[in-house]
């Protein structure tokens, strides 16, 4: 399996990231099947300005955000509420980027672990990024269940709780 981490923000790396986002995507892959020795992904651990900047540039909203994601390719169901197809063609599924504030901040007030927040993050860009989405009516329902499935398999309390 190919995880590239990319830290900008040492926290990130006092935090384990390079762990957790190889135990993240290797649960999402073994969760839909796919082969983890084929597909890419690259993990940023940046601040709150970073990824506010991020924001702003691809999104148009210049404020940090817990996660952000970035498809290699457009993904997505054609019918609300099933699965994407898988993925097919170029390995790259995209890149994630993570605020260190506004993750550390949430997990605090959710009452979780930083560690149990960040895989959840992770496992819901990666799913983002392979076409999952949260827009459409039953696609949120679909998205949340593989979430806890896979959190459910890497030790992890239902984040939906």
């Amino acid at each position: 399996m190919s995880v590239e981490v990319v830290i900008e923000d040492k926290r990130w790396e006092a935090a384990g990231l390079e762990r957790l986002a190889g135990r993240a995507v290797e649960g999402v892959f073994a969760r839909l099947g796919l082969d983890p020795d084929v597909w890419e992904v690259v993990v940023l651990g940046a601040d709150d300005a970073r990824v506010a900047e991020l924001n702003g540039q691809f999104r148009g909203k210049a404020q940090a955000t817990n996660v952000l994601s970035w498809p290699s390719e457009e993904r997505g169901a054609g019918t609300p509420g099933t699965d994407p197809d898988p993925p097919a063609g170029n390995p790259e599924l995209g890149d994630i980027a993570l605020a260190w504030e506004t993750c550390a901040r949430e997990a605090a007030e959710q009452g979780k672990t930083e560690e149990q927040h960040f895989l959840h993050l992770i496992v819901h860009g990666v799913l983002h990024l392979l076409g999952y989405d949260h827009v459409r009516e039953g696609d949120g329902d679909l998205m949340e269940s593989h979430e806890t499935a896979i959190l459910a398999a890497l030790g992890v309390p239902d984040p939906y709780d």
